[in-house]
Parts: structure tokens; C-alpha cells; sequence
């Protein structure tokens, strides 16, 4: 009898045990997952951002979708205006301006922009980003906006669930990771405000 009490207590010792262990692994398991998935999808925002401003140094405004922004970086090219003389000075000296067309690759493989992947959100089976582009009126000027971003829910995999704000009190798995906003004209992601 005192054999099988032993035996019974040994087994819910054990249990114990390992509901601690695994009490302790999902949160360094959920922090760690978090950390590497957003830092993954913000290194991709911060690609397709500098590809967006390479578009708008052509177009003048942002691509609305990817397709029209891989186009225009594959096939587009800068204008760059050389000044020579002072266009300023009142006694009209001279000036000349010299047009130099430079192709838009050049600069997209100097950035180390990949155009074929830069659609598609890290650990996601070629899901792509949420990308809106647009002109409004801000403060009596017809600006150009852009956003882009994800849902957490789309790229944390098994942690796509709101069980796990228990472990950090802002994650909402809902909430976008994005850069860009379509009512105010400005490039920062939500992510560098904080």
C-alpha cells in the first residue's frame, strides 16, 4: 500500500513538473517567435519603403500596387537636372542645364532591393503586404500617400492567437505592422514611433 501511495505521488510530481516546464517554455517560446517574425516583416517594410520613394523620385507619386512598382523600377530611369551658373543671380550670367537620364535598376541593385520577393510577407506561404496609394488634400495641398502592411495574424504562425497577450500586454494579433499612412502624408511605420 505505501508502495502504490509513493508510486501515485511520484507520478503527480512528475506531472507538476513538466505543466511547470512547459509553463515556462510558451513564453520565452512566444517572445522569441515575436521578435524574429516582426523583425523579419520590418526589414521587408523598410525594402518595399525605399522602393516606394525610388518610384516616386520617377512618377512623382506611389505605387499602387506591386505590380506597377516592379514595372517601373525595372524599366523606369531618373531624370537628374545639372545647373551650371546661378539661376538666382540678378545680372543673368549664363546658365545651362544639362539632363542626365540615369535607368532605375541601377539604383534598385545598389539598394540591394530584390523586386521579385519584395511582394511577399517572410513566414507566409507568398501571402503579399496590403498596399494602398492614393492623393488627398492635406493642409490645401494635393500630397501623394501610401501605406503598407500586414496583420500580425498573417505572419506568427501558431501565435496568431490573443491567448498570447498574456505574455505581452501590447501584442495584439490583429494589429498591422505597416509604414505609411492613407490620411496624413508620411513614410514612418508604426513600429518607429514607439
Amino acid at each position: 500500500m505505501r508502495l502504490i501511495i509513493n508510486l501515485i505521488l511520484l507520478l503527480i510530481t512528475i506531472g507538476l513538473l513538466y505543466v511547470l516546464i512547459v509553463s515556462i517554455r510558451e513564453p520565452i517560446a512566444f517572445a522569441s517567435e515575436k521578435t524574429r517574425r516582426e523583425a523579419a516583416v520590418k526589414d521587408r517594410l523598410i525594402q518595399i519603403r525605399k522602393a516606394q520613394e525610388l518610384y516616386r523620385g520617377i512618377t512623382d507619386t506611389y505605387a499602387p500596387n506591386f505590380d506597377t512598382l516592379e514595372q517601373v523600377l525595372r524599366t523606369g530611369a531618373f531624370k537628374i537636372v545639372k545647373v551650371t551658373g546661378d539661376p538666382d543671380d540678378p545680372t543673368g550670367m549664363a546658365i545651362s542645364y544639362d539632363t542626365i537620364v540615369k535607368p532605375a535598376i541601377d539604383s534598385v541593385q545598389s539598394l540591394g532591393l530584390l523586386l521579385d520577393s519584395l511582394r511577399y510577407i517572410p513566414y507566409t506561404n507568398k501571402v503579399e503586404f496590403d498596399i494602398a496609394a492614393d492623393t488627398i488634400t492635406y493642409q490645401q495641398t494635393l500630397v501623394s500617400v501610401v501605406e503598407v502592411g500586414a496583420k500580425r495574424s498573417v505572419f506568427m504562425g501558431r501565435f496568431a492567437d490573443t491567448k498570447y497577450i498574456k505574455y505581452d500586454n501590447k501584442y495584439d494579433p490583429n494589429a498591422a505592422i505597416k509604414f505609411g499612412d492613407m490620411n496624413t502624408p508620411k513614410l514612418s511605420g508604426n513600429w518607429e514611433s514607439n
